[in-house]
């Protein structure tokens, strides 16, 4: 009796080439880590306790496991924070990487496999003033929107797509557009989105006070004519665009989260608080699942203890948990992390200089929920939580003993000085592990990281719980699609339920001749969510065979989910993923005190998930034959018909089928080099929509080509400039528009380039000269649309609904037709993301991961 589902899933995501099994994986992970030492014997001596500690059950993060010790060039790192500045390209005033530039390197880690976060509050709001064109900003929310579509189209190695944080501050000026954003169906898909909020906003809400919506950059004279309250502060010289009631704001916040599960919340004060390095960095963002709080670059270096590998004699009176071997696993991973980061292939250099000055590493364990069930503790009492804390505790003490002896024989990372022991962190440190911090520094700067960890606790723990969560469901069935196009389904049971059904306890309720057929008919009742099983002919209760100790996430009350992180946070250096499930009919007033509750307990972040019509259900509230409710299925139908959709910017997930038209420009002009020629190519789809509760039909910019001579600008440069331009034609024309303004503003240090002319006031015309390559893109790209009539004469968009009439008056259009055509598109509902196995849309966040309720497929974690 097991999990076969297991066996699949590692073949599928983790082995390579002739390898069979998890130990042939093991050998192949451990030689390729142990070739950081510095010679033969110490390499060879280093990958046998390296494989040994992986068969007691420590191993690498995902990354690792699958591409440890091959030639892929990929990254072993599995997820990156990437600092964005306030410019286009380049760096912006503060040394920040521009908007393009950013992405570029994004979209380089992601092809390498690593996922990133990043905090977007750097760049200036909508209505700020962008000089170079006397234009408005548009402010991050529409660039989150190119980022997002540029993760779509970037498939990281080994075939996951990147996962994504964005991150924006709760003072930001947009922050009620990036609350709300998700709200939109179908945006921000590829995106876990954050607020970062401080100490200062919750005494702000206490006191019933207003909240200062503020940013650096000043607004533009229409924003300031259109807003007369807009001061620049004195303190700082910062721009408040607004002042809300910090309670509304928060009810808004709250109000998202609990009918969309997001925006998640980072609490910055005890973030930084807490930081080791408190004395050389700031953290603003978290890697996409919130485990990590990472500075510009910084990287995650993961690595899990199996705690169910380490239990002796389950379900027994004599069971326990074997400390010896679980301390020794956790110093070895010490100096496997450490090696890591030495032999890991490193997206950006900028990535690589980060982690060597600092040395990063994260160790956590994964299996909580079904330990305590193994040892006969409930995971919702004292003892339940004093458990937790004492591994926390035990684990912190064995890798900082481990680093400090690493420092000794490597030296400590190059960051360190003694502030290092002036850290909140450090000072809870056991007085000896402090004495040796001072005498011999530190290896690594953080050790300790609890992440979500989806597939390897299916793959390698045997579908053990995931992180330090409960058990989420004690069985499911899960879908799993076949390489011909098939389905396979796999009846999966937590580890814990199938060491039970395993043990003598089970069997003492039959003679051995029956028990196998008692277990299957147990299991299978577990399976259904039967509440009893027939055996013998008589009906036996589930729950009176089961021990006390299965206890679900759906059966936590959220103070039992807050206890367990409150105990653990204080022992983990980086932060804990972790998620807080809350039933349908939970209050909202209620729910909204869960993240101020947490923010006064220490805690660095929360996330809740609470299942909802909008959201989807997690699987283990489902009956077996769900009986559909016809009045309120065409209630919602109805209701879904007639939702306004601008058809001028609706989100396009992907290039539309077949041909398009399109409009192919020369554009010939003189620049720093001498005459040089492009060409542009801007394809045109129609699009539907209703505007007003009427069917509407616009043409619409959906991608743009770029094709330089020989003796122009680089080839790969323009391609990719197009290809952002493409991402946010897709995004609709507003985007497009702002981003061609902004375009048209980009400077270069090699000169102007003169192209087209410009008409005086005389009807006299003069040469046109541009401040850049990528400034004399925007503005011929932003000619083609203005004879197209999508923008007008000043680059603004043309309203869809103008542009509608002119073509319903063009072309001599029916429509009802387009009506018809509108309605099939909104009857779709999704429930959640699209899920890439099945490609149902019900996608939704599990234990810090993305969870298939449809199927059961885990992905966008380690």
């Amino acid at each position: 009796m097991h999990n076969e589902i297991t066996k699949a899933v590692l073949a599928e995501k983790y082995l390579k080439g002739e390898e069979q099994s998890a130990q042939d994986l093991f050998k192949r992970v451990s030689a390729g880590i142990a070739k950081a030492e510095q010679n033969p014997k110490a390499t060879q001596e280093w990958a046998m306790k390296f494989e040994t500690m992986m068969n007691h059950g420590a191993i690498g993060a995902g990354r690792i496991m699958s591409a440890g010790g091959t030639d892929i060039k990929a990254t072993l790192i599995n997820c990156f924070v990437q600092p964005v500045g306030d410019c286009i390209t380049g760096m912006d005033d503060d040394g920040y990487p521009g908007i393009y530039t950013a992405l570029q390197e994004a979209s380089e880690t992601m092809r390498r496999g690593g996922g990133v976060g990043y905090d977007f509050s750097r760049i200036r709001p909508k209505g700020a003033f962008v000089k170079g064109t006397h234009s408005e900003a548009s402010g991050p929310c529409s660039y989150m929107d190119v980022f997002d579509q540029s993760c779509k189209t970037v498939e990281s190695a080994g075939s996951r797509r990147g996962a994504q944080m964005g991150v924006l501050r709760i003072d930001h000026p947009d922050v009620l557009e990036f609350i709300t954003a998700k709200r939109t169906p179908g945006r921000w898909n590829n995106f876990n989105v954050s607020l970062f909020v401080e100490d200062a906003f919750f005494f702000a809400m206490a006191a019933g006070a207003e909240w200062e919506l503020v940013h650096k950059a000043e607004p533009s004279p229409k924003t300031k004519a259109n807003n007369p309250g807009i001061y620049q502060r004195e303190s700082d010289g910062k721009w408040v665009y607004a002042k809300v009631n910090a309670a509304e704001l928060w009810d808004t916040v709250m109000r998202s989260n609990y009918d969309f599960a997001e925006p998640g919340i980072l609490l910055g004060s005890n973030i930084n608080r807490e930081n080791n390095l408190f004395y050389c960095e700031k953290l603003e963002a978290s890697n996409p699942c919130g485990e990590q709080n990472l500075p510009p670059y910084g990287c995650c270096d993961l690595g899990q203890i199996i705690l169910p590998k380490f239990v002796r004699n389950p379900f027994t009176d004599d069971a326990s948990l074997d400390w010896e071997w679980f301390e020794e696993a956790a110093r070895t991973m010490v100096r496997f992390l450490d090696n890591v980061l030495d032999v890991t292939v490193w997206p950006l250099e900028k990535q690589r200089e980060e982690a060597m000055n600092k040395r990063r590493i994260g160790i956590g364990f994964t299996g909580l929920g079904s330990t305590m069930a193994m040892l006969g503790l409930k995971y919702s009492d004292h003892l339940g939580v004093a458990f937790a804390e004492t591994v926390s505790r035990k684990l912190r003490d064995a890798v900082y003993q481990a680093s400090i002896d690493l420092a000794v024989e490597r030296g400590p990372f190059p960051a360190y000085n003694e502030l290092y022991l002036q850290s909140e962190f450090v000072k809870r440190l056991p007085a000896n592990l402090q004495k040796a911090i001072k005498a011999h520094g530190i290896r690594n700067s953080h050790l300790l990281s609890i992440a979500p960890t989806g597939t390897v606790s299916l793959a390698f723990g045997d579908n053990c719980s995931n992180g330090i969560e409960p058990i989420f469901d004690l069985s499911y069935k899960r879908n799993k699609r076949t390489a011909d196009g098939g389905n396979e389904v796999f009846h999966v049971m937590d580890h814990a339920l199938r060491v039970f059904l395993e043990s003598g306890d089970v069997s003492a309720h039959v003679d051995g001749l029956h028990a196998q057929a008692y277990k299957l008919a147990m299991l299978e009742a577990v399976l259904e969510k039967k509440e009893t099983f027939s055996f013998g002919g008589v009906d036996q209760l589930v729950s009176a065979v089961l021990p006390e100790s299965f206890v679900t996430a759906q059966k936590l009350t959220v103070d039992q989910h807050l206890n367990v992180l409150a105990a653990v946070q204080p022992y983990i250096d980086s932060a804990i993923s972790k998620t807080i499930n809350v039933p349908a009919d939970y209050p909202f007033g209620d729910f909204k005190a869960i993240y101020t509750k947490a923010n006064e307990m220490g805690l660095k972040g929360v996330a809740c998930y609470r299942p909802n019509d909008i959201l989807g259900s997690v699987l283990v509230a489902e009956p077996a034959n769900p009986k559909s409710d016809p009045q309120a299925e065409a209630k919602n139908e109805q209701a879904s018909t007639r939702l306004d959709e601008d058809p001028g910017n609706v989100k396009l997930s992907k290039r539309p089928k077949g041909d398009l038209d399109a409009i192919v420009k020369k554009v010939s002009y003189s620049g720093p080099a001498g005459d040089a020629s492009m060409y542009l190519t801007v394809s045109f789809a129609r699009v539907q929509g209703v505007i007003g509760g009427d069917g509407v039909s616009v043409e619409r910019p959906v991608e743009v080509f770029v094709t330089a001579s020989p003796d122009g600008v680089p080839a790969e440069w323009v391609a990719a400039y197009a290809r952002n331009l493409s991402l946010l034609a897709r995004s609709g024309v507003e985007f497009l528009s702002k981003a061609l303004q902004d375009g048209r503003a980009v400077r270069s240090d090699k000169g102007r380039v003169r192209y087209g002319w410009y008409e005086k006031d005389d009807g006299s015309k003069v040469p046109r000269f541009h401040s850049s390559e990528v400034a004399l893109i925007a503005y011929a790209v932003q000619e083609i649309l203005v004879a197209k009539g999508v923008l007008d004469v000043d680059g603004n968009p043309v309203p869809s609904r103008v542009r509608a009439a002119k073509a319903f008056v063009a072309e001599k259009a029916e429509p009802e037709k387009a009506k018809e055509v509108v309605t099939s598109q909104s009857n779709q509902v999704m429930a959640g993301k699209e899920c890439k196995e099945c490609g149902a849309h019900a996608v939704i966040r599990k234990d810090g991961c993305d969870f298939c309720t449809n199927c059961g497929s885990v992905g966008s974690c380690g």
